[in-house]
């Protein structure tokens, strides 16, 4: 499964950029995000809680920053256990373009997922995944813009 999408920020891209390695603001962000520890500058370890169709689950799982092209673009890349429920690892290509203050986010997600989850039906997953993508992002913006005000 693939995602693809942009978001339109009115802040600078270095404010940005900032708030994408901050985990406290990750943390407000990520939808039933229960937990965000940063182990180190490119390691982080979540505990989020997720209810896709029937089935809700406590997730657990490490996430790899590489900021090799920053404040550019940057990826990451993550794997989270839901026990009985499943398995999902995944990562996401974010471009950051700054114009006149305003900063255009591009993104490109990938996931894959085993378990009960991936017998829900694929339909149901891109739908469930579109939305908490899109949560994120909206929360992400109106926290960042709110910092800049």
């Amino acid at each position: 499964m693939e995602l693809n999408d942009e978001v339109t920020i009115n802040a600078p891209k270095a404010r940005v950029y900032e708030a994408l390695n901050d985990p406290e603001i990750l943390q407000q962000c990520i939808p039933g995000c229960e937990e965000l520890i940063q182990h180190s500058d490119t390691e982080l370890e979540a505990k989020v809680v997720l209810k896709v169709g029937p089935v809700k689950a406590r997730f657990s799982g490490n996430v790899e920053l590489d900021k090799s092209g920053a404040p550019d673009a940057f990826s990451l890349s993550g794997q989270g256990n839901g026990g009985a429920a499943g398995h999902a690892k995944g990562g996401a290509d974010v471009i950051l373009e700054e114009t006149d203050g305003v900063t255009t986010l591009k993104y490109t997600a990938k996931a894959e997922i085993g378990g009960k989850l991936a017998q829900l039906g694929g339909r149901l997953i891109q739908s469930t995944s579109k939305k908490l993508a899109a949560k994120f992002f909206k929360k992400f913006a109106e926290v960042v813009e709110m910092a800049e005000a």
